[in-house]
């Protein structure tokens, strides 16, 4: 099986693919705290 994408490439991704699941984490820990003090 040949490599079609560069290893700079997949690295990029993984970084993206993590900070957004941080980020949506971070999003949801607001929402779940904000309903928590109403």
């Amino acid at each position: 099986m040949e490599e079609k994408f560069p290893r700079a490439l997949w690295v990029r991704l993984i970084i993206y693919v993590a900070v957004g699941h941080v980020f949506a984490a971070f999003i949801y820990l607001l929402f779940e705290l904000g309903a928590q003090n109403k």
